[in-house]
């Protein structure tokens, strides 16, 4: 299909300035109790605008963006996804089921090229939270690597953020029984918690790729007898300490990664993927100094940059996302520019451009990344707001770009600490930034879109089933770390007089949105505009 776009026939959507997009990550709509930071926060311009503007509700999770089921929590990688493709596509998670379920997986070239070795070692995340990876895809690879004689090692990193704070040790217990089933010496070797642990993202901090390498390589971390030792011990001497927080273990007398085996990263999700993947496969590598590389066959669950070819082989083929916005305005001529602090920064660039590294036209594009602070969010929930605010009154004054779009980070990361004052904060940090942009925006001729990718700040305090707010069994509240099922907003500031918005929508309703407040026409496959007229 064409790159073209065609101009509306009706200029009643068209307005004279930029069409700037504020994703304020992790902001949902939940319910207005005391479990949800977002209403708590004192958000002057936020409530004005939801109670004098054009206001639309998104879905922002489940088969909406793509997941499997409505029970999934959206995230960021496919919130962006969908903002910036303006279609659904079959998400990661849902690959990988269908590729398992199929038998496919295991007849694929590359899985027999890795089970040409004796060892097998597994690492990524344990949990069900269904974000970054499942549980039962790592049980599933595990129990066909042992069918064929193979010894099985797994490298467990502890989640506490897509799922419950404090569930590690139940995770554990599931896949110690699953490798108790397989027999054949198969074990856990090394893990500790995604934040400290293995995971980082967009080289924000080279040491905790850093910390699992020692662990999982070279069995170069604190010695427990079991994982399960581990995380007791780590919580009796760190009280609270979450789940994403604890610190690396080894194994005693563990499997260490060595010449001549198999390793499989089965996260399905890239962006805290990609730095261990280097780690592995580049030979001019300068992330921290890896000492002893082993010569191993190595591979993704997915190919988490298409572009970059990391890795450069992968067990399920990942989306095929094409003509994405950006790149429809970039073929037409149309300037942009895209900003985020280090921590987002590849959602409104990478994953927003359908998983593609770099620009579409460096002359029509210009990304700019806020370095992150490395202390812990909660410490500073303000995170990088002005300086993204700053750079981005800065941007629409040039009148050098006819679309923006920016992400404040700080619902989402404040919100996965699970510490309620910060995150309340962090949204009052945010409200204050878009008070400062919206008249900026106005006063250049142009129309300020502001939504969120998921939820996360809305929902603090975890539910039961029938929805009440949980409390410990010491009478605490049961802190939420992970994303939320809620509704997202969508809220038109400014722009075309007379113009309102549907009252819901999905989050791939948005790209249209801002081409037809650009003067142009959807491309035909595109999902339809909110734009709604008298």
């Amino acid at each position: 299909m064409s790159l073209n776009l065609i101009k509306s026939r009706s200029s009643a959507s068209s307005i004279p300035g930029p069409v700037v997009l504020v994703v304020m990550d992790g902001v949902g709509l939940g319910r207005e109790d005391e479990g949800n930071a977002v209403h708590l926060a004192r958000t002057p311009f936020l409530d004005r605008a939801i109670s004098t503007s054009p206001l639309s509700r998104l879905m922002a999770h489940g088969t909406a963006v793509g997941l499997p089921s409505d029970a999934d929590m959206g995230n960021s990688e496919v919130g962006h996804n969908a903002l910036g493709a303006g279609r659904i596509f079959t998400q990661g998670a849902t690959r990988v089921d269908s590729d398992i379920r199929s038998g496919t997986i295991l007849h694929s070239p590359v899985w027999q090229w890795l089970m040409e070795n004796d060892v097998v070692h597994f690492i990524g995340l344990l949990s069900d939270g269904n974000v970054h990876s499942h549980e039962e895809h790592l049980y599933a690879l595990c129990r066909a690597a042992a069918a064929l004689g193979k010894t099985v090692v797994v490298h467990p990193l502890l989640d506490g953020r897509d799922v419950s704070d404090h569930s590690a040790l139940l995770y554990l217990e599931r896949l110690e029984a699953v490798l108790a089933e397989i027999g054949g010496g198969a074990h856990i070797a090394s893990g500790g918690g995604r934040m400290v642990v293995t995971m980082d993202r967009y080289e924000a901090d080279w040491a905790i790729v850093e910390r699992g390498w020692n662990a999982h390589v070279n069995g170069a971390a604190r010695q427990f007898k079991t994982a399960s030792e581990a995380v007791q011990t780590y919580r009796e001497e760190q009280a609270g300490i979450s789940d994403q927080n604890l610190p690396p273990f080894s194994i005693s007398g563990a499997t260490t990664i060595q010449d001549g085996h198999s390793v499989v990263l089965f996260n399905f999700r890239g962006d805290r993927a990609l730095e261990l993947t280097r780690a592995f496969e580049d030979d001019d590598f300068d992330g921290f100094s890896r000492g002893r590389r082993p010569n191993v066959r190595f591979a993704g669950m997915m190919q988490y940059d298409g572009d970059l070819h990391l890795p450069r082989r992968f067990l399920v083929e990942p989306p095929s996302i094409d003509r994405t916005l950006g790149e429809h305005l970039a073929h037409n001529g149309i300037s942009q520019w895209a900003c985020s602090e280090t921590q987002k920064f590849g959602h409104v660039t990478y994953f927003w451009n359908g998983n593609r590294s770099g620009t579409f036209d460096p002359k029509l594009e210009t990304y700019l990344e806020i370095p992150s602070d490395t202390l812990p969010f909660e410490e500073r929930p303000w995170m990088k707001c002005a300086e993204i605010t700053d750079a981005a009154i800065d941007a629409v004054r040039t009148g050098g770009f006819q679309h923006l779009r920016l992400n404040y980070a700080n619902g989402d990361m404040v919100g996965h600490t699970g510490d309620l004052e910060a995150t309340i904060l962090a949204v009052e940090a945010v409200d204050l930034s878009l008070r400062r942009l919206a008249p900026v925006v106005l006063q250049a001729g142009g129309v300020l879109l502001i939504t969120a990718d998921h939820g996360n700040a809305d929902e603090m305090i975890r539910r039961d089933k029938s929805g009440q707010l949980k409390r410990t069994d010491k009478g605490t509240m049961a802190w939420s770390t992970s994303h939320s099922l809620a509704e997202v907003p969508f809220i038109m500031w400014g722009g075309p007089k007379g113009v309102h918005l549907a009252p819901n929508g999905r989050l791939s309703n948005v790209a249209g949105t801002v081409l037809e407040l650009l003067g142009y026409k959807s491309p035909s496959d595109y999902e339809r505009s909110l734009l709604r007229y008298p």
